[in-house]
């Protein structure tokens, strides 16, 4: 079946949203007592936007990073990918050097359409992840696809 079509149109995280969420990412973290270093890509892992406050370790940062990567690149949440790589399928994936199954890392859905990731590091697993799911909300996004 041949098809004419050529190219494939390309939804993705606006550079106004992704410094909405950088701001609602350190606000939340500021609530939780941590610093943050806050990362938002587009959908194809490329840094859209980041932020590292000004007291987080750099390490926070390329974590940060990591973990908008990861959830971007299949959609996943990183706190799940620890199940998604215990499958022997997939479990190759887990040598990747950018895959990084902590919390705080979400794909950022718009309309059901994947339109980036966000990554936040800086405190404990738990207090990442919960900057991140504050960040999402408090910017229209959901924290699942549909």
């Amino acid at each position: 079946m041949s098809n004419d079509t050529k190219s494939i149109p390309a939804a993705n995280v606006s550079l106004a949203a992704a410094f909405d969420l950088i701001a609602a990412a350190q606000k939340a973290a500021n609530e939780r007592g941590f610093d943050a270093a806050v990362a938002i890509v587009d959908t194809t892992g490329s840094l859209r936007a980041f932020a590292r406050a000004d007291k987080t370790p750099f390490l926070a940062g390329e974590i940060a990073i990591n973990k908008a990567w990861t959830a971007a690149s299949y959609g996943y949440p990183t706190h799940v990918w620890n199940q998604v790589i215990q499958d022997p399928a997939v479990a190759p994936l887990s040598q990747h050097p950018r895959v990084t199954a902590v919390p705080g890392g979400y794909a950022i859905f718009e309309n059901g359409l994947l339109i980036g990731g966000i990554g936040v590091s800086g405190g404990d697993a738990e207090q990442d992840q919960r900057a991140c799911e504050a960040a999402l909300e408090a910017v229209g996004f959901g924290l699942t696809q549909a």
